[in-house]
């Protein structure tokens, strides 16, 4: 695969979860891995505490190997999955759960995961879908890759346009799921603080392919109407939280060109 001159060589992903490089993210590895980018995810539990399971084997264990399918189907260069438990949704997290841990420790963790990859740009999710561990896990990503000194850092964003209308849905369908019960939560970024978005249209099958991979899991686009399926997966909205490269802040790189287009400058919200 040729890489487009000028394009960022080195990509790394970090989530919390088995699928969230999928369900998240998978449009964005995909776009950049046909650009000739060399793509990194780094997973920082198996899942343990997701919905599901698959006969006798151990959760983890089923997610541990669909996460490294579905990277495979992604075209992801390496995955790493670091040593920490899933802390669900709700409760007080137990020790070894990602929410107990020490942010220092778990930034220090992925800067030096960073050190070791050197990659020019680090995407995580914006934790907008009111998950504890996306947020520790947003949160030690953009710690660790500032004193790393990555040159620039989005977050894959869901908007909170179509989080209204997908929650409308899912609470209509599925009122019984946990994450669906909390009242008075905003869910998504607010559509202002986006930065740019990202046409992965072309990619639609194949990251059909790689949520399939997840097969423990019930994917949050399921029975969704055509138009907001459509928004969640023919799009990737960034926000930018971190750019040092020689265009300036308030700038970021499309690989579609590739080049620099203009984007309005964001800060990190805690």
């Amino acid at each position: 695969m040729s890489h487009s001159p000028g394009a960022p060589t080195r990509l790394l992903v970090a989530v919390a979860h088995p699928d969230d490089e999928t369900f998240g993210c998978g449009g964005l590895l995909l776009h950049a891995a046909a650009a000739g980018t060399d793509t990194y995810v780094v997973c920082a539990t198996r899942g343990e505490a997701g919905e599901g399971g698959t006969g006798d084997e151990p959760l983890g264990v089923v997610r541990e190997r669909e996460l490294h399918r579905a990277a495979a189907v992604l075209g992801v260069r390496e995955v790493t999955l670091l040593a920490h438990r899933d802390s669900g949704m709700s409760g007080e997290p137990e020790p070894g759960t990602l929410a107990a841990l020490d942010p220092d420790a778990l930034a220090a963790e992925l800067e030096a995961h960073a050190a070791r990859v050197r990659p020019e740009v680090v995407v995580t999710l914006d934790a907008s879908d009111g998950h504890r561990d996306h947020e520790v896990m947003r949160d030690a990503a953009v710690a660790a890759a500032t004193a790393a000194g990555v040159p620039r850092v989005h977050l894959v964003c869901l908007a909170r346009s179509s989080m209204v209308r997908w929650v409308e849905h899912q609470r209509a369908e599925h009122p019984d799921r946990e994450h669906l019960s909390v009242e008075d939560v905003e869910l998504g970024t607010p559509d202002e603080l986006v930065t740019a978005t990202l046409d992965v249209s072309a990619h639609r099958a194949r990251l059909a392919e790689a949520m399939a991979e997840h097969a423990s899991q019930d994917s949050p686009y399921d029975g969704l109407p055509e138009s907001l399926l459509s928004d969640f997966l023919d799009s990737v909205r960034l926000r930018t939280v971190r750019d040092t490269g020689a265009a300036g802040p308030g700038r970021w790189w499309d690989h579609r060109r590739p080049g620099w287009v203009e984007a309005r400058t964001a800060t990190l919200v805690p």
